[in-house]
């Protein structure tokens, strides 16, 4: 190593120029990143809904409706008028409205009333819309100047549109505002003016390599876009802050400063590689998720992570010796206060907070498991937002609904008619738009025009559009899911196909909810593996893992006494996230315990580490926690929202869990650890009084 790190200080220049240069064609590459904002695309290909819509496409030319429209105070005729506008409009593929399923030249007072109402009622409009995909956001934007803004719209098409448009203003403002944070933060715990600037230029670099090189990817998903630059900038910067604290150590004692530099490098690789190694370990867990949003987001940031280390032991150098000159010129006195008597403070009262820490791990444990979760997309903006503002009052007006799409194979029309008469007892079940129920079963199939069989048949399938009268998920719509299915299979057993927003929610929480148990699992054996071979140490990994994961159980727990309902997929992915990025904490304070240990007493140690390792992991959590606030603050959407929070506190929990309750942990089983590890030599005895 020492060759190698002799070469790198030799090549400054170069060097410089080199990582330079990618940062900029990095910068350039982003742009061509694609940015995928529908939760459902990352669904597995082989889930029930997924195999449906390809189906269906393959079958059929309009999709899956995935807007509704309401407009307010028209008659039948205005009504008619604005459908054959939003029927023109360019990306709309089909529009579904109460001429679609009754005759509406004949009274409508003959017709079924739950079927004009799930449409029209007092003298409000609703349009069931398909937008196609890939022409969301113009099309949104069309279908609003069509309505005008007095008017409402809601569904999965709007949420995608919305989230593209608001989510890239609000993570740039989110980014700017974390950067002044973090230079802030980095001038209170450093002690040269220029230092904050030089340790941000290096993380700039890395983060602007890492996203253009996410094009690899070719998409990524909108949390990896909205979150993946502040985490990387978040659980990277220690490592920067470090390697110039050990140079001007090893300044003190080689004078020439590429002696230095490359005594530094030697001396802080391999705790700079544990720290880093673990944080991978952590996002890499999300890489075994079947939910496409964990893998894409544990990739990017295993990376980023893995792109910060080289930037860190090969552009870090030669950066820092480049401005020591300017660095030492612009040195100003300790700003943070010394924390000796925190440690003080620390030893006197851990095993109380350790005995305390346990009793509230406990049921924390069980609430963060017994949450009420949003699997879907139905719920990520709150009513502040002019798309929840449209989504409650077409609720109010027309109540919970949603449309599904039923596959079933081309055949006897009286099977059919018996299948669609079966699925209007289910008293969800508000309208059914098909070829039996629209034509007919009696009328052949050559009589009819071409638009109107190809709506409703293809060579292979027939379809049913089916209106039902629930939320787009929760646990009445997964039981009514269930109930649809089971009623089409009974008439064509595995052969048929069901699909629309609740269907995929549905399969969403089953397919996320499965992975819960394998990610936090792997995250944890990992993690546990990285610290039992570079520890050494059976007990270490143990007390070390159980003081971060206690941090994330209590974090997960507090939502549940809140009686506040969860974004699964937030809640999926911080366990990995905080694990990953905390742990590093519990490490540099179990490091230099063990180094205090070897002259020093129990308490001398807890009291010496805390005074030691304080600023450093002040200075890393606490830009971490206030990323997580800033991107929970400034968020509209809720995924990113709950994310930020999660991230906020769990971070803040993970740093008390690390002050508070590690160091009773480690002096409680001082002897354990001693014994487990024979190359731990510890001091048996101390200078303070009735100390062990």
């Amino acid at each position: 190593m020492r060759k190698f790190y002799t070469h790198i200080v030799n090549n400054q220049k170069k060097i410089l120029v080199i990582f330079i240069l990618m940062a900029i064609c990095g910068a350039a590459l982003q742009s061509f990143v694609k940015v995928d904002y529908n939760i459902e695309d990352y669904l597995p290909d082989d889930v029930p809904s997924s195999v449906a819509v390809d189906v269906m496409n393959e079958n059929f030319d309009g999709g899956i409706p995935n807007a509704r429209v309401m407009v307010k105070n028209v008659s039948i005729a205005q009504a008619l008028e604005y459908k054959d506008r939003l029927e023109r409009c360019e990306g709309v593929d089909d529009v579904l409205w109460l001429d679609d399923a009754v005759n509406i030249y004949e009274p409508l007072e003959m017709a079924d009333q739950d079927t004009v109402e799930t449409y029209y009622k007092d003298s409000n409009a609703l349009f069931t819309v398909t937008i196609e995909e890939e022409k969301n956001v113009a099309t949104v934007n069309r279908i609003r100047d069509i309505i005008g803004d007095d008017n409402a719209m809601t569904g999965n098409a709007v949420s995608t549109a919305v989230a593209t448009t608001g989510t890239v203003k609000e993570v740039n403002f989110v980014t700017v505002f974390a950067i002044f944070v973090v230079i802030i933060i980095l001038i209170l715990t450093t002690t040269s003016w220029i230092e904050p600037i030089v340790v941000m230029a290096g993380l700039g670099v890395a983060i602007m390599i890492n996203n253009g090189t996410n094009l690899i990817f070719g998409t990524i998903s909108f949390v990896t876009n909205a979150a993946g630059s502040i985490l990387q900038l978040a659980v990277s910067l220690d490592y920067s802050v470090f390697l110039i604290h050990r140079y001007e150590e090893c300044l003190s004692d080689n004078p020439d400063r590429k002696g230095a530099m490359v005594d530094a490098l030697c001396k802080s690789t391999s705790s700079i590689s544990s720290s880093g190694l673990t944080t991978v370990i952590g996002f890499f867990a999300l890489l075994f998720m079947r939910f496409g949003i964990g893998m894409d987001l544990g990739r990017a940031l295993a990376k980023g992570v893995a792109i910060s280390l080289i930037v860190v032991f090969i552009f870090m150098p030669a950066l820092i010796m480049a401005v020591y000159p300017l660095i030492e010129k612009t040195r100003h006195k300790n700003l943070m206060p010394q924390f000796t008597i925190l440690g003080k403070a620390i030893q006197h009262i851990m095993i109380p907070l350790v005995c305390v820490f346990i009793v509230v791990a406990v049921p924390s444990f069980l609430a963060s498991n017994s949450n009420s979760y949003y699997y879907g997309a139905s719920h990520i903006y709150g009513s502040d937002t002019k798309f929840g503002q449209d989504t409650d009052e077409i609720t109010d007006i027309f109540g919970k609904n949603d449309t599904y799409v039923l596959l079933v194979p081309n055949g006897s029309n009286e099977t059919q008619k018996k299948l669609s008469d079966t699925l209007k007892e289910i008293p969800e079940v508000s309208s059914i738009i098909s070829y039996v129920d629209t034509v007919g079963e009696v009328i052949p199939k050559e009589y009819l025009d071409e638009e109107t069989i190809s709506q409703l048949v293809s060579p292979d399938y027939s379809r049913f559009v089916i209106s039902v009268d629930t939320d787009y998920e929760g646990k009445e719509t997964f039981k009514l899911v269930e109930k649809i299915r089971d009623t089409a299979n009974g008439y064509y057993p595995d052969d048929y196909y069901l699909a629309g927003q609740g269907v995929s929610t549905y399969d969403l929480m089953d397919t996320i909810t499965a992975d819960t148990l394998k990610v936090n699992l792997i995250a944890i054996f990992a993690v546990f593996a990285v610290l039992l071979i570079t520890m050494k140490s059976l007990i270490l990994p143990v007390i070390l893992v159980f003081a971060i994961e206690a941090a994330i159980w209590i974090n997960m727990g507090i939502p549940y006494f809140q009686d506040s309902i969860v974004q699964y997929i937030a809640y999926l992915i911080i366990s990995s996230i905080q694990l990953g990025a905390t742990v590093d904490y519990a490490i540099l304070f179990t490091d230099r315990y063990l180094e205090n240990r070897k002259s020093l007493s129990k308490k001398q140690s807890i009291v010496e580490t805390v005074s030691s390792v304080t600023t450093s992991i002040f200075t890393s959590g606490t830009v971490l926690a206030v990323v997580g606030f800033l991107l929970n603050g400034f968020s509209t959407h809720g995924i990113l929202k709950q994310l930020g929070l999660f991230l906020g506190r769990g971070t803040i929990l993970s740093m008390v869990s690390v002050f508070f309750v590690l160091p009773g942990l480690l002096y409680i089983f001082d002897l354990v650890i001693q014994h487990a590890n024979i190359n731990f030599s510890f001091k048996r005895k101390g200078k303070v009084k009735n100390n062990e």
